[in-house]
């Protein structure tokens, strides 16, 4: 089995990234395997701390897991409803719920994203592995919104090529704890990944991977500010790290924002998700080169908040 280790990625131990994608094997039994010399990557051996860079090709011969007593991870069909908001012969654009994970990974063995498009569509890419058909990138679980899928190898390798030269221009609504200084502005501060959490990401000057984020406010509450948001890179958790780091971290985001989501939590109650939504989706046809556009509503758990806080 072949695994491409994505950009976003980087930073991750070896064995840590293939919990994420073998989705039957713990942390433990992926060490045990490549002791046993049945994990390479491009071909080399590397102990399971190796810090994945990015681009990667990790193989794990999976021939050895019986001998192991593992069990092989396999990635079944479910019944799972997926808005399709354009498809065609090469590619989909499907609608993300909140609280539906996108592949497979610790904690998610089942009723991912990954499990319903099996179920949905017939062809998909294998680039990205077994644990993630058609996955050309990513949303957060409580995150919602429109997410590319690919439909064979050649395809997705174009999509990529396209979101790495900042070719896909993806807008997202955010509401945000307070009020920016100014109306319209542009965050750059380099990601990493946090020195002592390894779930979370951290802005910190001069380390970690370039990012950018784009935002201007459209509305302004007692409280909050709901903002347009355009990113032209697509690190891990980005645009929740970069409106934290500003003061104004999105609603409902209890991980950056743990102090004003106590203080929300108090005086509104549980929003279950994050008010954040992939709205919008430009990008060239990778086979065509039409210019596709999708935009996706803000969903109505979203819209009766605004109007709860609005009255």
């Amino acid at each position: 089995m072949k695994v491409q280790a994505g950009l976003d990625e980087r930073g991750s131990r070896l064995d840590v990234f293939l919990t994420r994608h073998l989705e039957n094997l713990t942390r433990s039994q992926i060490q045990l395997l490549n002791r046993s010399g049945a994990i390479q990557i491009d071909g080399r051996p590397e102990k399971a701390g190796y810090k994945i860079r990015g681009g990667e090709t990790v193989e794990v011969d999976l021939s050895s897991v019986t001998a192991l007593d593992l069990e092989p991870p396999v990635l079944k069909a479910e019944q799972i409803p997926l808005q399709i908001h354009y498809e065609d012969e090469y590619l989909a654009v499907i609608e993300k719920p909140a609280g539906l994970v996108v592949h497979p990974g610790a904690g998610a063995r089942s009723g991912t994203v990954a499990h319903g498009l099996l179920f949905h569509f017939q062809n998909l890419s294998d680039t990205g592995g077994d644990m993630r058909p058609g996955i050309v990138h990513r949303l957060d679980k409580w995150t919602s919104g429109l997410l590319l899928v690919a439909k064979n190898n050649s395809v997705h390798a174009r999509l990529g090529k396209a979101f790495q030269d900042r070719q896909v221009q993806k807008t997202y609504i955010a509401l945000v704890h307070g009020r920016p200084a100014k109306a319209s502005a542009v965050i750059e501060l380099p990601i990493s990944r946090h020195t002592t959490i390894r779930t979370r990401m951290s802005a910190r000057v001069g380390r970690g991977r370039s990012a950018h984020t784009e935002y201007r406010v459209i509305q302004e509450f007692k409280g909050f500010s709901l903002l347009e948001v355009k990113i032209r890179t697509g690190r891990t958790h980005q645009i929740r790290v970069h409106l934290s780091s500003i003061g104004h971290p999105v609603v409902g985001d209890n991980v950056y924002g743990e102090r004003q989501d106590a203080q929300f939590l108090k005086k509104y109650g549980k929003l279950g998700r994050y008010f954040l939504h992939a709205a919008e989706l430009k990008l060239a046809h990778p086979m065509t080169g039409a210019a596709l556009e999708c935009r996706s509503p803000i969903p109505p758990e979203l819209n009766k908040f605004l109007e709860r806080i609005n009255s």
